[in-house]
């Protein structure tokens, strides 16, 4: 059974599986599904057709499922998708998607997300990333797995961040930003490979080497970015191992590229 404080309003309609925990004060509207052992502590405000799987920690005066902030939107029937074992903080807000794009928002597995974060509408979140304080998602922005951005970040609309980047704090991104990189400032500039964040995720000293090499290639060595690439993908092709399956997803993220990447 669902424990629902008397405090809260549960709308009819609303899918509550057994161990969903609802706390004082808050709202769920009619159209949400929350899986079993999600607990929404107080004062959170669940709408739309938000789908929150389970074993998520949502703490109070959280905004999940409102209508984007976007002008454009006309009321279409867009969603908000959040997966397992994720924390959120207070005062953090997560819209819905917009009918411009895929029309969903969507938050993977195992995600720390801290106070007064906003999500906005279509953007696409990862598993295994960290939003420090005030961590702000323009719309369309998409994320990598095991992304770390530090407090106070601002992430323009349609960016693209991949995997394994960490942003210190106060950083403001404009463009797109490659896997593996290191990066800080207002506008945000390279610093190296995030080989800390890499060593502690199991990658071993010929893969960090292999990135630092792809990455004195694409930022150090003053070449045009086609040839940038032509070395790195050369080298991939040289290696068999692991070192070739990062070379490749950073060659394929910068050639995918319709913004620009992040480059001095």
């Amino acid at each position: 059974m669902s424990l629902i404080h008397p405090t809260a309003l549960v709308e009819r309609g609303a899918e509550l599986a057994d161990g969903v925990e609802i706390g004082p004060y808050c709202t769920v509207g009619a159209q949400v599904r929350i899986d079993a052992g999600t607990r929404l502590l107080s004062h959170v405000s669940v709408q739309g057709r938000t789908r929150i799987g389970p074993d998520n920690v949502i703490h109070p005066f959280c905004s999940l499922g409102a209508v984007p902030q976007d002008k454009k939107y006309g009321g279409e029937p867009t969603e908000l998708h959040i997966g397992s074992r994720n924390t959120i903080r207070e005062c953090c807000t997560l819209n819905l998607g917009t009918a411009q794009d895929v029309g969903v928002t969507r938050i993977g597995d195992d995600n720390w997300i801290m106070a007064y974060v906003h999500v906005a509408h279509d953007c696409q979140v990862g598993s295994h990333v960290t939003f420090a304080n005030c961590t702000q998602l323009a719309g369309h922005v998409h994320v990598g797995d095991w992304v770390t951005l530090g407090g106070f970040t601002g992430v323009h609309q349609f960016v693209r961040i991949g995997a394994h980047v960490m942003a210190g704090i106060h950083s403001v991104l404009t463009q797109d930003v490659p896997p593996f990189v290191l990066l800080g400032g207002t506008p945000a500039v390279p610093h190296g490979i995030n080989a800390e964040g890499l060593r502690r995720r199991g990658f071993g000293p010929e893969r960090i080497a292999a990135l630092r090499r792809a990455y004195r290639a694409l930022y150090r060595q003053g070449l045009p970015l086609e040839q940038a690439l032509e070395q790195i993908g050369a080298e991939a092709r040289a290696d068999s191992g692991a070192s070739a399956a990062d070379l490749g997803l950073l060659c394929e993220f910068v050639a995918a590229s319709t913004r620009g990447i992040l480059r001095p």
